[in-house]
């Protein structure tokens, strides 16, 4: 698999990610270490975890796997800090204290002394100066290679980098990590270009419209589909209404004029859109990731790519004329 510079930096990710959000909850682990050691045999690296994911069974998954069927060295380990569920409730906590303690089960249960992006997973109510002066000390402790930022708007994206930037050893800010795709293209008022200004790599998550623009939805919501389950249908019901559908209908048509899948074209799609280091995958299959990884030396002909800008939001003002 290609390789991609995340920015400037000289982090390099696979150009593909996959995505662990449901792994311990939803895919079982021998089914996400199955999805692991597929992902590194085809060349994949980038692989996204945080410490919230499965109550932190994401990470062990990943750690147990990197104890007995990989090396360390396979991997680009991306985690987060700073988000969790407390007593059943979403908390976002990105205090000094709370950070470095998700960092140290995070390396726990990974079972390895760093990972290479480390990423404050949302704006906190801490001040942003605490939050990143937790990275810095990770950083200069070799417990952190790169320091990012995920699910933060422009201009919060623009005053972390701005402050990390100001005094000479600071862990500069390389990554944004945000929701991107045919049916997400907020990114591009605000985000994208401050990733731009800055010289940081975007991480793509959910490139396939939370599932949606896979065309699974298109008839119904089926009972084995994130959609039919009920701590998912929330986070699928607003892709589901008019105008994200008569998007998915025009990725279908591309897809049948193209013989590829809806899923093969909104991937394609987010993976080659300007400044993108890497859309984010979540397969629950080692059957629909082989599908996702066909498209590694595919590429949309610019008249489809114009086609599917002009029916989800009109035209991406970072593409090259």
């Amino acid at each position: 698999m290609d390789r991609r510079a995340v920015g400037d930096s000289g982090l390099r990710v696979s150009r593909l990610g996959l995505g662990t959000l449901t792994w311990g909850r939803d895919i079982p682990p021998v089914q996400a270490r199955a999805l692991l050691n597929r992902f590194v045999e085809v060349g994949g690296t980038l692989v996204d975890t945080a410490a919230a994911y499965g109550n932190g069974d994401a990470e062990r998954i990943i750690g147990r796997a990197i104890h007995t069927d990989l090396t360390r060295d396979d991997l680009v380990i991306a985690t987060k800090g700073g988000f969790g569920v407390r007593h059943g409730q979403r908390v976002v906590d990105t205090s000094r204290t709370a950070l470095l303690d998700d960092l140290a089960g995070s390396l726990r249960r990974l079972h390895t002394d760093h990972v290479d992006l480390w990423q404050l997973h949302a704006w906190g109510t801490a001040p942003l100066e605490e939050s990143l002066a937790a990275i810095d000390h990770a950083v200069s402790m070799g417990m952190v290679r790169y320091a990012g930022v995920s699910n933060f708007v422009g201009w919060q994206t623009a005053q972390a980098a701005t402050w990390q930037s100001a005094f000479p050893g600071r862990a500069p800010v390389v990554s944004v990590q945000v929701e991107y795709s045919l049916l997400a293209r907020r990114a591009e008022v605000e985000v994208i270009p401050a990733a731009r200004a800055f010289r940081l790599g975007l991480f793509a998550w959910s490139p396939l419209g939370r599932g949606v623009l896979a065309g699974r939805y298109r008839t119904g919501i089926p009972r084995d589909s994130r959609g039919g389950q009920a701590h998912f249908s929330w986070f699928i019901e607003p892709y589901l209404e008019a105008r994200p559908r008569s998007v998915v209908a025009a990725v279908a048509t591309a897809a049948a004029g193209l013989e590829l899948s809806c899923a093969q074209v909104a991937l394609l799609w987010t993976r080659d859109a300007p400044g993108v280091s890497a859309p984010l995958i979540g397969p629950r299959t080692v059957e629909q990731l082989d599908h996702l990884l066909e498209t590694e030396q595919m590429k949309l002909p610019a008249e489809i790519v114009a086609a599917l800008d002009d029916v989800s939001g009109g035209p991406n003002a970072g593409r090259t004329p």
